[in-house]
């Protein structure tokens, strides 16, 4: 059908399923996918047409299965985020013609997808800055910024093992943070449940979170909101000291843009 109707666009919808009858191998297996990924990029060069490969993904999000099918075709592309969240990312992890940091924000709608032009002003629709506990920061995906909302819950434990959940960010990088506070702050989080979570259901890997994850918690150990107008960038160290991160201008051209007259950063306070 491709070769008679001469299409712009073919949707490979999925390539674990597709197969060629003079192989012996069963669909999904790895010579299966390399061949047939190799016709369809023929196919694609040879009449110029764009070709879209969907692949299954594990439950990490990584492409299932032989890792081939990424080293063959032009760029690999990915929607991120829980099934259950607003929000998606559109993200490229391979381009051979273009940047792979750049992202897409999008919103899930009754009538489906719709794009986001501004995304810090939709993470921060709902955001109450005189509820203890809540800090903001500005993240950088590609060279978009985006402000975001990271929320902190300290209770008294329950059980003999404390409890430590975070959601949207690496666990094990709260867990360092919140030996950081307990051993240069002097804050005991030793007998508390500790809860972080990131507004919106995306995760973040951003070093620049730190800042305002470890703000989050002083805010919710002593129950007392933090100041209003304020957005907290930079990495914490091992030895407590807060570092720099990349496009600080940026960072804080956007903290500007929505309004926030605080901006704490690392060795200064912008205002």
């Amino acid at each position: 059908r491709v070769e008679t109707d001469a299409p712009d666009l073919v949707i490979i919808d999925s390539i674990q399923t597709v197969y060629r009858s003079d192989l012996d191998p069963l669909p999904g297996s790895v010579t299966q996918i390399r061949e047939s990924a190799a016709v369809l990029q023929r196919l694609a060069k040879q009449r110029r047409i764009t070709v879209l490969i969907i692949g299954h993904v594990t439950k990490d999000g990584d492409v299932a299965g032989p890792r081939v099918l990424e080293h063959m075709v032009d760029a690999v592309i990915q929607f991120e985020g829980d099934k259950q969240a607003t929000y998606r990312l559109l993200r490229a992890s391979k381009n051979r013609f273009g940047p792979t940091g750049e992202i897409g924000v999008f919103r899930m709608e009754e009538s489906g997808l719709r794009d986001v032009d501004q995304p810090s002003d939709i993470f921060l629709a709902d955001h109450n800055p005189d509820v203890s506990g809540t800090a903001l920061a500005v993240v950088l995906e590609g060279s978009r910024p985006l402000i975001i909302e990271v929320q902190a819950l300290v209770t008294n434990a329950t059980y003999s093992s404390p409890q430590r959940t975070a959601t949207g960010v690496d666990p094990k990088r709260v867990q360092m943070l919140l030996a950081v506070l307990e051993q240069r702050g002097r804050i005991p989080f030793g007998q508390k449940d500790v809860f972080v979570n990131v507004v919106g259901g995306l995760k973040w890997q951003d070093p620049s979170l730190d800042l305002a994850i470890c703000a989050a918690l002083v805010s919710a150990w002593i129950d007392r909101p933090l100041p209003p107008g304020s957005v907290h960038i930079g990495e914490v160290g091992l030895g407590g000291e807060i570092r720099a991160v990349a496009m600080i201008e940026k960072r804080v051209r956007e903290a500007r843009r929505a309004g926030f007259t605080h901006i704490h950063t690392p060795g200064t306070t912008l205002t």
